[in-house]
């Protein structure tokens, strides 16, 4: 059986970031916990919440793993879709058959 985790990390994207920077910051009054040009990550309590720039997606949760090429391959002919990937983050974004987006990230050893 494959161990994987998750991270109490979830990202969530939007064309609007200017817009949910502010809401998540001063209407929910989460503590910002991290800035990065077209990143910003909020202290929520249970999770930490990423806001990123860009094409918008739903919600992407985190999940660790030893292996991502290996684990990867398996979700892939298990049914998971492959819906965005980019070595250069890394990132790997998977959908899974119910319709949950995640991010396969590298397990610290």
């Amino acid at each position: 059986m494959p161990d994987i985790r998750s991270s109490r990390d979830v990202i969530l994207r939007t064309d609007r970031w200017p817009e949910a920077v502010r809401f998540y910051a001063e209407v929910l009054g989460f503590k910002v916990s991290s800035r990065a040009p077209a990143l910003v990550g909020f202290e929520t309590g249970a999770l930490q919440l990423y806001v990123e720039a860009g094409p918008p997606h739903g919600p992407v949760f985190d999940f660790l793993v030893a292996d991502v090429a290996a684990t990867k391959a398996r979700l892939i002919a298990a049914g998971c879709t492959l819906v965005e990937e980019d070595p250069g983050v890394p990132r790997c974004y998977l959908c899974d058959p119910f319709g949950m987006v995640f991010n396969l990230g590298l397990k610290a050893s």
